[in-house]
């Protein structure tokens, strides 16, 4: 009888590392999560895992996590700080530290896939989408630490089976981030950035869970890097437009200058000061709200893979907004 795989997930107690548990709980592997103290897992059964508290600061603590797992999945991460430090340590240092534990401690590894970003990439140029062997210019401190963070795997190469994954915008049920967007159509308001059209990759995170799946488990993903998303770029206009009607809703669309978007990300910066919690509107994001173009291609991934987008923007806005009304989020 075929030993049961055993897979490791960092981040599970978030939106996308939630959905990959459940989704390898599906397929019969056995899951094992790193979890902080203060993690809440409001989305999993931890009786059907096996959950390891660690530190990410501390090498010797994350042997315990690493030890005899086939695949880790590495999808913790920093998206938002009240320091540039933060995003640092909590991205590149805890990516090195895992891999230092995993080249101690799990020689038999067989993938080490990280979650990097489309923001690690930057945006991309007019009129084009970002390949993978384009130049990289982030624009974020989020965006250098994830670009950091892949630095970080690919110093292990040789010594330990990796692939890179970056996600573009991710959406779906459980997606705390995108939440406003649709609070702010209900109210009958569209705010465009800007006053030229801007466009974007968007990856349901359904097509991202299998992205990473066909990447972690495929011969030819060693060493490589892949971005996952949609097919196409989308417009904001087109995103509102299928909304708004989803919803049900006419809108006015608010075209909102740049220095308006940075004012106002000033603001609610400063204000986080004063909070526990760290704003997701900040300088940082406003940073990538005012670029043109954040396009990715998918063509290696379709061409290496395999991968190709099955829910199209119309299913997967409908699937999450009803699952925002379904859990009174919306």
């Amino acid at each position: 009888m075929d030993k049961q795989i055993l897979s490791l997930v960092t981040g599970a107690s978030g939106f996308v590392g939630s959905h990959l548990v459940d989704k390898l709980l599906s397929i019969n592997h056995k899951v094992r999560i790193i979890a902080r103290k203060e993690s809440r897992l409001k989305w999993i059964d931890a009786s059907k895992i096996e959950v390891i508290p660690c530190d990410y600061n501390d090498v010797e603590s994350l042997r315990n996590a690493v030890k005899n797992v086939d695949y880790i999945f590495h999808v913790a991460g920093v998206i938002k700080s009240k320091t540039k430090e933060g995003y640092y340590k909590g991205n590149v240092d805890a990516t090195r530290n895992l891999l230092l534990a995993v080249e101690k401690e799990n020689p038999d590894l067989k993938r080490f896939l990280f979650v990097s970003s489309q923001a690690a990439a930057g945006p991309s140029p007019k009129g084009l989408a970002k390949t993978e062997d384009m130049e990289c210019n982030p624009v974020t401190t989020y965006g250098k630490s994830k670009l950091m963070a892949e630095a970080e795997v690919k110093k292990f190469t040789g010594k330990i089976p990796f692939t890179i994954v970056r996600p573009s915008a991710v959406y779906g049920p459980r997606d705390p981030e995108i939440l406003m967007f649709f609070q702010t159509l209900k109210k009958g308001i569209q705010p465009m950035v800007g006053f030229k059209e801007k466009y974007v990759s968007l990856v349901h995170v359904f097509d991202l869970i299998d992205g990473i799946l066909l990447a972690a488990f495929s011969d030819k993903s060693l060493e490589q890097t892949y971005f996952i998303s949609s097919e196409k770029g989308y417009g904001w206009e087109e995103i509102g437009n299928i909304s708004s009607k989803i919803l049900g809703k006419k809108v006015v669309k608010i075209k909102i200058p740049h220095f308006a978007v940075y004012t106002v990300a000033a603001i609610s910066q400063f204000l986080s000061y004063f909070s526990k919690e760290a704003t997701i509107l900040n300088l940082e994001k406003a940073k990538e709200m005012v670029q043109e173009s954040w396009v990715c291609s998918v063509e290696k991934a379709k061409k290496e893979l395999g991968y190709n987008q099955k829910v199209s923007l119309e299913e997967g806005i409908k699937n999450t907004v009803n699952w925002y009304i379904e859990n009174k989020w919306l």
